[in-house]
């Protein structure tokens, strides 16, 4: 099953999308939005999967889907948290603050507080206001749960995830290392983050999702060359069962709640940073990733952060090259 939400007011218009993503077809008798969904969720699920089955036979109304005119699925959240699970990830960019990483992080979570009042939409642009602060995207994978309890299980939560999607959690680096010195987290640095045109349920990924994690290359182009094919399913320390209840360890979680995955990030062939795409390596996922080890190799970063004019793509896809969540497709523009 895989739903969306189109442009339209604050928190869109819910429709069910076939699974080419080709046609929609208008869920509102069943649920406004994507979050009354999710809000009663036991009564919501066995009707839009009636609707989704009926869609791919073309049973119901239908209309061509173009992603274009879809907001985030959740356009607006209650909560967005994003973790690192791939600590591969957090050692190089730490590395390249020249700050240590302490050895818990590979056996406990790190994870923030998203702002979640307002996302931008798969295609809407990323505003930089200023070019200095270093702008970068982010490619990572985002589960949006049901209601999980205080204290959850891994299990649980695993059981309470409903949907799955891409994200470009877009960064501010150079705002980055001041604010973190304060000790008290992001916010500045953290602007608006896109998600991708469809959200997909668990069970609609076949084999690609297997014990909370989802595997598959996440293709990240920048400037329409390839830049990215890291496997999200590789590399990851920590599923999103443990990410889900690393996040409900001392709160209830409120459905609709996004948890994100931080970077998609592998390790090269020897164990050491990747290689880029054009050398024949998985590439990255960030721009913070190739900056650093561009420094590790030459003293010094060579490839510049996103100035207005670049364009960001993120997708992934499945094995017979078809397209599992639509892309997130982003131009840079000064604000």
């Amino acid at each position: 099953m895989k739903l969306a939400s189109l442009k339209g007011g604050r928190d869109g218009r819910l429709v069910v999308v076939s699974n080419d993503l080709a046609w929609f077809t208008d869920a509102g008798t069943i649920a406004p939005t994507l979050q009354a969904a999710l809000d009663d969720w036991e009564r919501c699920e066995p009707m839009l999967r009636a609707l989704a089955e009926s869609l791919e036979h073309a049973g119901v109304p239908r209309e061509r889907f173009h992603e274009h005119e879809a907001a985030s699925p959740l356009p607006r959240a209650y909560q967005w948290v994003d973790g690192s699970a791939y600590v591969n990830h957090v050692q190089l960019v730490r590395q390249a603050r020249g700050a240590e990483m302490p050895e818990s992080f590979w056996t406990d979570p790190l994870m923030y507080q998203g702002a979640s009042d307002g996302f931008l939409g798969p295609r809407d642009a990323i505003p930089l206001a200023d070019a200095a602060w270093g702008g970068d995207l982010e490619g990572e994978v985002a589960v949006v749960t049901g209601d999980v309890p205080l204290g959850a299980t891994r299990d649980e939560a695993l059981a309470a995830i409903r949907l799955v999607m891409l994200v470009n959690d877009v960064s501010l680096r150079a705002l980055i290392p001041a604010e973190l010195a304060k000790g008290f987290g992001f916010v500045q640095s953290k602007p608006a983050s896109a998600f991708s045109p469809v959200a997909v349920s668990v069970d609609a990924l076949g084999d690609a999702w297997k014990g909370g994690k989802l595997s598959g290359a996440l293709l990240v182009e920048l400037n329409g060359k390839a830049f990215g094919r890291a496997d999200a399913g590789a590399d990851m320390t920590f599923d999103f069962g443990t990410l889900v209840a690393h996040a409900a360890k001392t709160r209830a979680l409120a459905a609709g709640t996004i948890v994100g995955s931080g970077t998609v990030s592998n390790r090269g062939a020897d164990g050491g940073p990747g290689k880029p795409v054009a050398e024949g390596g998985l590439g990255y996922s960030c721009l913070a990733e190739v900056r650093t080890v561009e420094t590790l190799q030459t003293g010094h970063p060579k490839t510049p952060f996103l100035k207005a004019g670049d364009t960001v793509r993120i997708e992934m896809r499945d094995a017979r090259s078809h397209t599992i969540f639509g892309a997130i497709e982003q131009t840079v523009a000064a604000s």
